[in-house]
């Protein structure tokens, strides 16, 4: 693959679309230094799109911010139309992780449908004449709060309610020109880097197909999306930045009252 190849638009990466160019313009990104530019991206993709489930993977990166969530898929290509609009080069690996890092966010027979092997992507950004990693921004600020406050007490591997980290307490998902990850302890395929999200889905296809896939679409998603939004609205308030997508509801601590059955009171872990 060459610079330009990484740079291009595609279906998916469609940067050039109104409302993504009108996002640009109105935060002056193009005007910042490259770092803060990844940075900006990265930062609106983690906190500014909830983490939600769309209708399927292979949305173009459009379809996505109209939506104002996303999760692992959805959200990387977002952020790769925006780095590439942006003048950064970027790739996209191709993973499955194992369904457990899902459960929690996704409870009852949303979990059973699901398959075993949940394909995954991650974003990879040249910066500096190196590739850098990017997965941290797939959960926003207020989601990870809310799981980070419920189990504050817990040590070691956490997988589950979608992370799947060495250390719920202080994940590595901030921007400081280095990897980031919040999924990665949950990988289980490996299926190599491609220069675009059409390729990736191309060659794999998405997640669901046929009747599980309007049954998805049409009834699942919108229960694991309330679920989630249900989890989110239990983070107190640290003066973090809320999070604007259309998943958001104010968290209160009257909203959790009752919530403690959506739960476990212990984590399934991958050792």
């Amino acid at each position: 693959m060459t610079t330009n190849q990484l740079l291009k638009a595609t279906p998916l990466l469609d940067f050039k679309h109104p409302a993504l160019q009108a996002l640009i313009a109105e935060r002056k990104w193009l005007e910042m230094q490259e770092h803060d530019r990844i940075g900006a991206a990265y930062g609106f993709v983690r906190d500014e799109i909830a983490f939600g489930y769309n209708t399927s993977d292979d949305l173009p990166a459009s379809a996505v911010l109209a939506d104002g969530y996303g999760q692992c898929n959805t959200k990387s290509t977002l952020l790769m139309a925006l780095l590439r609009a942006l003048g950064i080069p970027c790739r996209l690996h191709g993973f499955t992780i194992d369904k457990a890092l899902q459960k929690g966010a996704v409870t009852g027979w949303a979990y059973l449908l699901a398959p075993r092997d949940i394909l995954h992507s991650w974003v990879e950004v040249l910066h500096e004449g190196r590739w850098i990693n990017l997965e941290g921004f797939i959960l926003d600020r207020q989601y990870l709060t809310a799981l980070q406050q419920r189990f504050a007490g817990h040590r070691g591997p956490f997988l589950g309610y979608g992370v799947g980290t060495a250390d719920l307490a202080d994940p590595a998902v901030d921007w400081r020109c280095g990897d980031t990850y919040i999924q990665r302890d949950g990988i289980n395929q490996d299926f190599g880097v491609f220069d675009d999200p059409d390729g990736f889905y191309a060659r794999y296809g998405a997640n669901l197909s046929g009747p599980k896939r309007w049954v998805f679409e049409r009834i699942v998603r919108h229960m694991m999306n309330r679920n989630v939004d249900r989890i989110r609205r239990c983070a107190v308030p640290t003066g973090a930045a809320r999070v604007s997508g259309r998943l958001t509801s104010e968290g209160t601590a009257s909203s959790c009252q009752g919530l403690e059955g959506s739960f476990p009171q212990r984590i399934d872990v991958k050792l």
